[in-house]
């Protein structure tokens, strides 16, 4: 994968990972908690696996392509679950998973 891909890669996990730690703060202050709690399990979820894959792009880990995989599952399902909800950050939290899911999958198959 050339650099510029990496780059861009780079970039989808850090908005994925900003958008998910954002709609994760964002859902605890909603009104009812337990209609968003697994929306709330799944963003931390994801924020945390978009940090391992980051490093393991920008440390050029020699287990990026299978990070990168768990990174676009991990990102599907948020993906599934954030879109279930019509709040504005779940909608563009949704947006921001399914970006990162593609470019993670292109990484894992480079």
């Amino acid at each position: 994968m050339d650099r510029e891909s990496i780059e861009e890669t780079i970039s989808a996990i850090i908005d994925c990972m900003r958008t998910s730690n954002h709609c994760f703060s964002k859902s605890l202050q909603e009104e009812d908690v337990l209609m968003v709690k697994e929306c709330i399990r799944l963003t931390r979820e994801c924020a945390d696996v978009c940090a391992l894959a980051l490093n393991a792009l920008e440390t050029d880990s020699a287990f990026a392509k299978p990070i990168g995989a768990l990174c676009a599952q991990v990102c599907d399902t948020c993906a599934v679950e954030c879109g279930r909800h019509q709040m504005d950050h779940c909608q563009q939290c949704a947006e921001a998973c399914l970006r990162c899911a593609e470019a993670c999958r292109n990484l894992a198959a480079a």
